[in-house]
């Protein structure tokens, strides 16, 4: 399967994930999906004209995240806010079906519950629109997110900070976050946003993209040698443990804090969608360092599993038992 892991090793952390918990802090969204099909350009100007078919919704953000840690069989616990509006009904609707434990999840009045809407016709995304509020959360509703976080932060081994750049990560609730999981001895997993890297130290994993390790790094990532370099600045600045640059197409790079770099080639034929790719990556890496896998371990992992999900259109997770069969043939098995 891979000079890094072999498969029999990857089936036993994987059928580990059944035992082990997750912590995804975060921004919680709706991802709402309409389908239709093209077949004629409006005469009132020049813009196609799309023909719905369905429409679909799905957990998005944050509850990505942790709708992947479910799906790949891991227990896990959602902290975010919402609205109480009809989109925040639905996302509590689909974190129950998923089997997902909300009791940390903020209902607020004041503040509408993130929607992105995207319109999909003939398996290409037309357009997206977005309602939602970029505001930061208030001190009070800080408090109140810590308290449902300490309530269930001594259940879990891995704890995910999914940062949308939507509210709710900023400085106060990344330091508190960060002081709660180390005094309870949880690694802790950061999927970032370029406008907030400031905010992570100590943290034991770090996932940016080419783009957001390029932004951060302030250097162009344009081959091996610019993506070491930025690898070992952004190392040098978080105090993290290990940072993985997330590459598309190119797949993955890891550089851990005993200078060990480690590039992993993707496994994905034919990418289709990358959304909610990264959603993928962090759930699969969380749970694979709760099974007990080292850094590259579960690098190899969330690689096979991310190279599921792009071949999927429109935000996907993946099954137990799809990335089982992936890690046996050596290749992505589609459904």
């Amino acid at each position: 399967m891979n000079r890094i892991l072999p498969v029999e090793k990857a089936k036993e952390y994987v059928v580990n994930f059944k035992n082990s918990r997750v912590l995804v802090v975060g921004d919680v969204m709706l991802d709402h999906f309409i389908w239709g099909k093209v077949e004629r350009i409006s005469p009132e100007a020049p813009v196609p004209v799309v023909e719905v078919t369905s429409d679909s919704m799905m957990l998005g953000g944050s509850a990505n995240v942790a709708s992947n840690v479910s799906s790949l069989g891991g227990k896990v616990y959602l902290a975010g806010v919402i609205g109480k509006d009809s989109a925040g009904r639905e996302v509590e609707k689909l974190l129950k079906a998923h089997s997902i434990d909300y009791s940390a999840l903020i209902r607020k009045n004041d503040r509408p519950t993130s929607v992105k809407t995207r319109i999909v016709a003939h398996n290409q995304q037309v357009v997206r629109f977005d309602r939602e509020s970029l505001d930061s959360i208030d001190k009070d509703v800080i408090g109140e997110l810590l308290e449902g976080i300490k309530g269930c932060i001594d259940n879990v081994d891995v704890v995910v900070i999914s940062d949308y750049a939507k509210g709710v990560v900023g400085k106060e609730m990344v330091g508190e976050v960060v002081r709660l999981s180390q005094a309870s001895g949880k690694m802790i997993i950061v999927d970032p946003k370029v406008k907030h890297f400031y905010l992570y130290n100590g943290i034991t994993l770090i996932t940016p993209n080419t783009f957001e390790a390029s932004k951060t790094s302030g250097v162009d990532i344009r081959d091996e040698e610019s993506l070491k370099e930025a690898g070992k600045i952004l190392l040098e600045r978080s105090d993290s443990k290990a940072i993985l640059i997330t590459r598309g197409e190119h797949g993955m790079t890891l550089f851990e804090r005993d200078g060990n770099i480690t590039h992993i080639p993707t496994v994905a034929k034919e990418v289709y969608d990358v959304t909610g790719a990264g959603d993928t990556v962090v759930a699969a890496f969380a749970l694979s360092l709760a099974s007990g896998a080292a850094f590259r371990e579960a690098a190899v992992i969330a690689n096979y599993a991310a190279g599921i999900v792009v071949g999927e259109v429109g935000t996907a997770t993946v099954s137990f038992r799809r990335l089982m069969d992936t890690l046996k043939n050596g290749r992505i098995v589609r459904s």
